[in-house]
């Protein structure tokens, strides 16, 4: 493979879900790629290179064999296993010096097994979880927070820059997932905080839409304000991140917590708030809809 922002590289991604789908598209379109895609439900695979002119593989094997590169967005750590070390999983066909760029929101122990196993294999692991939701996805417009080695980090920022906004190595294996973490810890907090404010405001009678025009020029103005309060005042859900999805990152968050000692008393509650969201039967509603239990 030549190196340089604009080289070609052969490329695989596993896991085409409402992520995965159109990351490996930009990945061919933008980044000129030649693309490799695996998917459990395999006509979603078909459909993809269909769609993009790449191939579909049946097995995670498969995909990765002869790769330069070789990435995965799944559902959690066990799914991730699955697809690496797992029967028929990448790491039994990856090659020597091969990188192996995992964007699953996973746990740090668990990037830190895999860069240890790719490791044995002759290849490179990055743990790079991303931030920016479908929507970002969908624009190519992601904050990927990596883990890793530096110099292994340089050959692939050029290829994750296809669907990033925002590259940034965060430190050593794990580190790309420690920071996911921190940026669910502040989002849960902002998204709680947005939710009273609006409750708030309506039952004190406020025009919620003047509310937050001026509010969001000052110190309160954040990106959740700017993008979700029209729709949290209407009471529509249905834009972005699951709730189901942020309390698996939650649950990750705090079993981290437990392991470091940090105390993250706002993050639990808000856990628990979303767990109330889940039994109004929010489970796939976007997490703006903690005002939704505010306002039952």
């Amino acid at each position: 493979m030549e190196t340089g922002a604009f080289a070609m590289a052969k490329v695989a991604f596993i896991g085409l879900g409402v992520m995965g789908y159109p990351m490996a598209g930009h990945l061919k379109v933008r980044g000129g790629h030649e693309v490799t895609v695996y998917n459990r439900t395999a006509a979603k695979a078909e459909r993809w290179a269909a769609e993009f002119g790449g191939r579909a593989a049946a097995t995670p094997a498969e995909a990765a064999r002869g790769q330069d590169f070789v990435f995965a967005c799944v559902g959690n750590d066990d799914d991730l296993r699955s697809v690496t070390t797992g029967e028929d999983g990448a790491f039994e066909a990856i090659g020597s010096g091969a990188v192996f760029i995992d964007n699953t929101t996973a746990s740090a122990a668990v990037a830190r097994e895999l860069y240890a196993a790719a490791r044995e294999k002759g290849a490179h692991f990055i743990d790079a979880p991303v931030s920016g939701g479908q929507a970002g996805a969908e624009n190519g417009v992601l904050t990927v927070m990596c883990g890793g080695d530096a110099e292994v980090f340089d050959r692939a920022k050029p290829v994750i820059d296809a669907y990033a906004r925002m590259v940034g190595l965060m430190g050593p294996a794990g580190a790309g997932q420690l920071t996911k973490m921190i940026n669910q810890i502040c989002i849960a907090g902002l998204v709680q905080g947005l939710a009273e404010g609006i409750h708030f405001g309506k039952k004190a009678g406020l025009d919620i839409e003047k509310v937050i025009e001026v509010i969001s020029k000052g110190a309160a103005g954040s990106w959740q304000m700017e993008h979700r309060h029209k729709t949290m005042n209407a009471g529509k859900y249905d834009f972005g991140f699951a709730v189901d999805w942020m309390r698996k990152d939650l649950d990750i968050v705090l079993a981290e917590a437990r392991r470091n000692g940090a105390k993250l008393p706002v993050t639990a509650l808000v856990d628990q708030f979303y767990a109330e969201v889940q039994a109004l039967g929010g489970s796939r509603w976007d997490t703006s809809s903690l005002l939704a239990r505010l306002e039952k």
